[in-house]
């Protein structure tokens, strides 16, 4: 794993306010340009950044910095870490618990009757298996097939949800779109959901009769007025 120096434009501003480093050798540590360095002593660049001492970090030692100041062609070396960690890179299948293998036949069957767009790659990562026991499996000869039951492997404890769901994601991406056959229905016409003929009858708009209205208009308020004429 390489080393990387942490924060360094915080560690130049210490280096130059704490030591008598060239300019120089504090770029070339930091990983600065020279002009950069020097605009920090200058107090034009960096202004808001609090120093960060790179030997209370494990960074660089006194005698580092010693050697440095005394010789201005000496390059300044990261110390060593105390504590190596190492590579999170993990190759090959997946690792189960030894209490959770006998459950890995069941997972890898939910797996292929409930994702068969997984490959037998996908599913070796999920649940940690060989291909060939997937290939068994699906193929019904397994020694155990008579007794497997599908179990989601989420419940299991095999793998996460968010794992499952990004193997379906990646597997669904290259898979083509189903056509309308294998999706198993289409779109009906709406006179078929809504059970109409498109030879129903429909009432024909009827022209208005202006005189007719404004002669029963008229009827209405001689009877109104009769009415009042009674009242009185």
């Amino acid at each position: 794993m390489a080393q990387q120096l942490l924060m360094p434009k915080a560690t130049a501003v210490w280096l130059v306010d704490n030591t008598a480093l060239s300019f120089d050798q504090i770029a070339q540590f930091c990983k600065l340009h020279p002009l950069e360095v020097k605009a920090i002593a200058d107090g034009e660049s960096a202004q808001g950044i609090k120093g960060l001492d790179p030997i209370a970090t494990g960074q660089l030692s006194r005698d580092e910095i010693g050697r440095g100041e005394a010789n201005p062609n000496h390059k300044l070396k990261l110390s060593e870490p105390k504590v190596r960690v190492p590579d999170s890179k993990r190759k090959g299948p997946r690792y189960t618990p030894v209490s959770k293998r006998q459950d890995r036949p069941n997972a890898i069957l939910w797996l292929v009757r409930n994702h068969p767009e997984l490959k037998d790659a996908q599913i070796s990562r999920l649940v940690g298996t060989t291909k060939s026991t997937i290939e068994q499996i699906r193929e019904r000869t397994h020694w155990n097939s008579a007794n497997l039951t599908p179990m989601d492997p989420v419940t299991l404890g095999l793998c996460s949800q968010i794992d499952l769901d990004l193997e379906v994601e990646r597997a669904a991406k290259g898979r083509p779109l189903p056509t309308a056959a294998e999706a198993g229905a289409t779109l009906e016409a709406a006179q078929e959901t809504e059970k109409l003929s498109y030879d129903f009858d429909r009432e024909e708009e009827k022209e208005i009769d202006a005189d007719a209205v404004f002669a029963k208009l008229k009827s209405l308020k001689s009877d109104r007025k009769d009415e009042e004429d009674d009242e009185y």
